[in-house]
């Protein structure tokens, strides 16, 4: 979805630009290779990804601020960092490749790990806590709600059952009871039977749905006129809460439909440029598989 994001935010060699969600640093390295006097805000909850970008755009040092944080507490404290109006967002929610491939993260079935799962390592709470710690009734909650999982209920009967025994300790000895949890004739059904279940965990770890919504708004609210703000999901629940922000930014009034006059007062603040959602096309699915899921969705500042 590189090109698709770059060509959207039709950059401006003198603008400002906010890239929510640094990760491996890919977009901001071509946001910032387009600019003369611009100026790019690179943000990330992963001090590890700060880290490691920062290196990786070392010959743009002097055009990138890095901030060390969750893109939604920056949208709320922009006076802080000295921002001003932006000509362009970019925010790529979800997990990164680069924690994704990482063993010791605990983010992927694939990869034997600690039950980690944490965007910004100095936080507290852990996948192993979660896992370990809530109840039953409190993980069938998480299943069903941030994962969609059919089987929620049975999944976190048996880990209950096996944690008893021992603590779950690594992502292989939970994916083994996931899996075995599921009836064999649907366990293979719709990929890997552990992907909804790990999703769910590490939405709940990191908060990620919590104060999207507001984020989305107050990010889209520092935009300049004719600004950009762009934003890649990756699964149904992400993908609601952008296009209902996107939607509110769009509409002239929120009045129910009851109401004989307008009196909320509302303007439009927005225009959707994506009616459906901008997906991968078979070149970048050859070259990234995990861009299949992905929904670029982009609105212009009125």
């Amino acid at each position: 979805m590189l090109g698709k994001c770059i060509e959207g935010l039709n950059i401006n060699p003198d603008g400002i630009y906010f890239d929510g969600t640094l990760g491996g640093g890919g977009h901001s390295l071509e946001i910032v290779k387009r600019l003369t006097s611009g100026r790019l805000i690179a943000v990330d909850r992963d001090g590890d990804a700060i880290k490691a970008a920062s290196l990786r755009l070392k010959a743009y040092s002097d055009k990138i601020t890095f901030i060390h944080d969750d893109f939604k507490n920056v949208a709320k404290r922009f006076g802080d960092f000295g921002i001003a109006k932006l000509d362009g967002v970019l925010l790529d929610l979800g997990v990164s490749s680069y924690q994704i491939d990482d063993p010791k993260r605990g983010f992927s079935y694939r990869f034997d790990g600690g039950l980690d799962m944490r965007m910004d390592q100095e936080q507290e709470l852990t996948a192993f806590d979660i896992v370990n710690g809530y109840s039953e009734s409190e993980l069938t909650k998480i299943f069903f709600q941030y994962g969609e999982e059919r089987f929620s209920k049975r999944i976190a009967e048996n880990i209950v059952k096996n944690r008893k025994q021992k603590p779950i300790k690594t992502t292989g000895a939970l994916s083994e009871i996931i899996t075995d949890s599921v009836p064999i004739k649907f366990r293979y059904a719709d990929g890997n039977p552990c992907k909804r279940v790990f999703q769910s965990l590490r939405i709940c770890v990191n908060s990620e749905l919590a104060g999207l919504y507001e984020g989305i708004l107050s990010l889209a609210g520092r935009l300049k006129k004719g600004g950009i703000i762009e934003v890649i999901s990756f699964h149904s629940l992400e993908d609601r809460i952008v296009k209902q922000a996107f939607k509110y930014m769009e509409s002239d009034c929120v009045c129910g439909k009851g109401m004989p006059v307008c009196t909320c007062g509302k303007v439009r603040e927005g225009i959707i440029l994506t009616k459906k959602p901008l997906t991968a096309d078979e070149g970048e699915l050859k070259a990234n598989p995990r861009a299949a899921s992905a929904k670029l969705r982009i609105l212009e500042k009125a």
